[in-house]
Order: C-alpha cells, then structure tokens, then sequence
C-alpha cells in the first residue's frame, strides 16, 4: 500500500510539473511560436484533473522493470499517457483530430515532451521518496 501511495503522489507531482511546463510554454509564447495551439490558464478548472491523472498515471511506476534507471523508467511510462492524449483524447474528445494535429504541426512533439516531463519527475520523486 504504502509503495502504490508513493507512486500515485509522485504521478501527481510529476504532472504538476508537466502542466507547469505546458503553461510556461503557452504564457511565454514557445507553443505558439511554433503554430501550436496550447496555451492554457493556470486555473483551478484546468490543473485538478490534470494532477488527478498524473498520479493514476504513477500508479504504472509498480510495473517491475528498470527499477535502478529511473529516467528511463519514467521515459518509457511518459508513453503510455502520450499514447491515449495523442490517439484518444485529442480526436475523441477534444475533437481535435488524430494527434492533436489540428492544433498544429508540432503538436505531438510538444505532447512527447510534456509527458517526458511528467516520467522524469515522477520517476526522480520515486527514486528519492526511497
């Protein structure tokens, strides 16, 4: 239990970084600069379900492979969470098209990186909450 704990709070804090990064990115023009569409607000509307997901998303840290290579842990999971935003999310529910692609072009590289913010952090979180 208390294993399932650390991975849900890491997955959490790894999408408070990763949604730190897509607002970051949005406020400073970087997304937009590039012809891509994401530049939310930093509210409390758009953060919760964000975080909520982050740390189901951890809950994957309990799979048992690479346990002494944290970054590649956290970069091979940040997939998995990539996969149904790219795939499930932008076409079914944001009606955005496969990929996000209506968004623009670089849509799901900034989406791949993102998600690689979330691994990492949650992966590094893990690592040091032993």
């Amino acid at each position: 239990m208390k294993k399932l704990l650390v991975f849900f709070a890491a997955g959490c804090l790894g999408a408070l970084a990763n949604s730190l990064a897509v607002w970051l990115f949005g406020k400073y023009g970087i997304t937009t600069g590039l012809g891509v569409s994401i530049a939310p607000s930093l509210s409390p509307a758009w953060l919760y379900p964000r975080i909520v997901w982050g740390g189901i998303w951890g809950l994957l840290f309990i799979l048992p492979m690479l346990q002494t290579k944290p970054i590649i842990k956290g970069t091979i999971l940040s997939l998995f969470p990539t996969i149904i935003q790219l795939f499930v999310v932008f076409p079914y529910k944001a009606d955005k098209g496969i990929a996000g692609l209506e968004l623009g072009l670089y849509t799901p590289l900034f989406v791949v990186f993102f998600n690689w913010v979330w691994g990492v952090v949650a992966a590094l979180t893990i690592r040091f909450a032993r």
